[in-house]
């Protein structure tokens, strides 16, 4: 084997930082594992070739191995190999034979070429017990390496938008499938991070006027080998295996480390419009599965440090994330791993915030979620990481694990009480206006007793896991036969509405109830008080044909059609119309609760909550189970807030009727003075006429079957 004579080269190097960090002659290289008995260094020059070097870290310095090698470039691919006991039930699965990626590495080329080597014990022994076995496979050439970078970037004054998030409207999206099949981008960076940051595309976010992209997971994933091998991917991401590398298969250079410069000039480019970037992260677990799962990383290097094993048998993994392990934050290394990660996103990537998926699992302590965690209150004292959008999604599968409303100050949460609630009642489930009232409001039974505001709640009626816009109301049932697990997965309890006929119709009366039932959802989503977030494709009517589960269809099934028909163009123009009339309207983007007090009763002038005869909702009323219309007035007169240089914020009046009943509803509309007039500004049953500010002649206003209506009270 050649050497390259780079042991007789080494020197002692520095346990800080950790990973691997060119300093423009040579790489310290630093890896922390507090139970390995040796570490080596592989060096390589391809991805599937042996290595041309190894060597021995002999340096350990605060339970991390580390070296310096002059005169290593950036482009240099390199992994570990780490010895140490082979003690299963113990929790120690060392195995030499694995090559294994860095955890900090900053880039990672290419993808596995699944083998049984990827194992630490043999996989095709019969024995269930087989995993107490220690395989002699070795699995470098098959594995994917760890990539040297220059970390140097000119960001030519990149300034940050800092969108308020009470200002904020986000859109979900997919990075390979919003632009895979663009028609007019370049094939060849179809797909890719350069895509992204396509005139074209920032275009077409800035005319839609959303302010802030959350893409789905960017960091280096890993595509399971079942679902290689079924002919599918792990098309959203959730399957993280490197918390620092941008995924190499969104970079359209090809080249070793390009990744990194390609996200940073997409994260420039979107800032130059003034678009944020969210990122949606996986901390929760890795992609090495159970005791059964692959060895690639974390497993390896220290087992017991990295992930949550079960106490009486640390053979098995506690798993609170449904993906067979969750990442043991009462570690502090496992948790400063989580913080380096984060503070390296914020200051060496430039992104605006994150979104965690599964965030309590995050936060829990030996079981429980807990408000007070170590994750939760290292964040908080961080001066880098409590700055941003920080967003969870409060929940996880295990016990005690959904806690919608329970984050602290500083956190914005995915409203999934929000969601359901819309979706019921446009449904016209019964018993439903008194929880919408709240989800309309802010939900401030849910954030104002802690200290949070309405902008704690993220408000969406679909995300990328689920049903979109247009498939909610057009599919009773899940249809997931493409994913090849018999559709039994998925969510079976969608709260969704076919009206009237399963999948595409042809009958012009239920497409024209579909459509309607989309503008009211769209409506409700960008009236409501909170920050909403749209769905890649729901502004113009994306179906995936019924999956509402297409994580592995990295396909035209996921993927934003571009080729769009009339009715589409009909939607993406409400949608779009919508956000800009509500963009400069500080009525629908408080900064507070209303009045700071309950959303109803006598003393409340900023909003009030209207019967079809005009007067107030009684208790009566919030509590019938028939009752299936609602009254909201929002009174900007009455707004007690000020803009951000201090100046009195004033709005106003507008009357939002929104109605789930098969039949018309007169409404009596409220008179402040015999000058008073009302206009109309949005009527989802008469989509064609809206934000005209046609004068309504009458007293009272016929609002039909299933729809909203917008109203705005005329100046004297």
């Amino acid at each position: 084997m050649e050497d390259k004579n780079y042991q007789n080269q080494v020197w002692p190097g520095k346990p800080y930082p950790l990973g691997a960090n060119w300093d423009g002659e040579g790489v310290n290289f630093a890896l922390f594992s507090e139970n390995a008995t040796k570490v080596v260094l592989c060096l390589y020059d391809s991805k599937d070739e042996k290595e041309n070097a190894q060597i021995q870290l002999t340096e350990h310095t605060d339970q991390v191995w580390h070296v310096y090698i002059p005169g290593i470039r950036p482009g240099q691919l390199y992994g570990y190999r780490v010895f140490g006991p082979w003690d299963p039930e113990n929790g120690m699965v060392f195995n030499e034979n694995n090559l294994l990626l860095d955890p900090y590495a900053k880039a990672i080329n290419g993808s596995i070429d699944w083998s049984d080597a990827m194992f630490g014990y043999p996989v095709q022994n019969p024995d269930e017990d087989r995993n107490l076995l220690k395989t002699t496979s070795d699995s470098a050439s098959g594995m994917n390496k760890s990539i040297v970078i220059d970390n140097s970037f000119d960001w030519e004054g990149d300034k940050l938008p800092n969108t308020p998030l009470h200002k904020s409207i986000i859109y979900e999206l997919h990075v390979k499938g919003f632009t895979a099949s663009h028609p007019t981008i370049d094939p060849s960076i179809r797909g890719t991070y350069k895509a992204l940051a396509h005139p074209e595309v920032i275009g077409y976010l800035k005319k839609l006027g959303v302010t802030a992209v959350e893409l789905l997971p960017v960091h280096q994933f890993v595509n399971d080998r079942h679902l290689v091998e079924n002919g599918l991917s792990n098309y959203w991401g959730y399957n993280s295996i490197g918390f620092f590398a941008p995924h190499f298969a969104y970079s359209s250079a090809g080249s070793a480390g390009e990744q990194v410069v390609e996200f940073k000039e997409m994260v420039k480019a979107l800032h130059k419009e003034g678009l944020e970037v969210i990122l949606d992260v996986v901390y929760n677990h890795t992609a090495e599965g159970n005791h059964y799962g692959p060895t690639l990383s974390f497993k390896g290097i220290d087992n017991e440090a990295y992930y949550r094993l079960v106490p009486d048998n640390k053979r098995y993994y506690m798993d609170y994330t449904g993906t067979g392990n969750t990442l043991n934050m009462l570690h502090p290394r496992s948790l400063q791993l989580v913080m380096d990660s984060l503070r390296y996103w914020i200051t060496e990537m430039h992104v605006d915030g994150f979104r965690f998926d599964l965030a309590s699992t995050l936060a829990r302590g030996l079981h429980e979620v807990g408000k007070l965690s170590t994750f939760l209150d290292t964040i908080h004292q961080d001066p880098i990481i409590s700055q941003v959008k920080l967003i969870a999604e409060p929940w996880d599968v295990g016990e005690g694990g959904y806690q919608v409303g329970n984050f602290p100050v500083l956190w914005a949460e995915w409203n999934g009480k929000y969601r359901d609630s819309v979706r019921r009642f446009w449904k016209g489930d019964e018993s439903q206006v008194h929880e919408l009232a709240y989800r309309l409001s802010g939900s401030s039974d849910l954030y104002m007793l802690n200290g949070r505001q309405p902008s704690a709640s993220i408000n969406f009626i679909t995300a990328h896991d689920g049903f979109t816009l247009n498939d909610l109301v057009s599919y009773n049932e899940k249809h997931n036969e493409a994913n090849k697990e018999g559709n039994n997965d998925g969510e079976s309890n969608n709260e969704s509405w076919n009206c009237g006929v399963e999948g595409p119709s042809d009958d012009p009366e239920i497409n024209a109830i579909r459509e309607q039932q989309k503008r009211n959802f769209m409506a409700t989503l960008l009236l409501s008080q909170g920050v909403p977030m749209i769905s890649m494709g729901d502004e113009y009517g994306r179906t995936q044909h019924g999956n509402n589960n297409v994580y592995c269809q990295d396909n035209e099934i996921s993927w934003f059609n571009w080729d769009w028909e009339d009715k589409h163009k009909e939607f993406f123009d409400f949608t779009r119309s919508l956000i800009a009339f509500t963009h400069d309207k500080p009525v629908f983007h408080r900064r507070r609760f209303f009045q700071g007090r309950h959303i109803y009763g006598q003393d409340v002038k900023d909003i009030r909550w209207i019967r079809t005869d005009g007067k107030d909702m009684t208790d009566e009323e919030w509590n019938s189970s028939y009752v299936r219309t609602l009254g909201m007035l929002l009174n900007g007169k009455e707004m007690d807030e000020v803009d951000e240089k201090g100046n009195p914020v004033k709005g106003d009046v507008y009357f939002i009727m929104v109605s789930a009943y098969w039949e018309a509803i007169e409404y009596k509309l409220l008179k402040y003075g015999s000058d008073v007039e009302w206009e109309i500004i949005l009527d989802t049953a008469n989509p064609s006429g809206s934000f005209k500010g046609k004068s309504v002649k009458k007293n009272t206003y016929s609002v039909k079957p299933r729809s909203l209506v917008m109203l705005r009270q005329k100046e004297d």
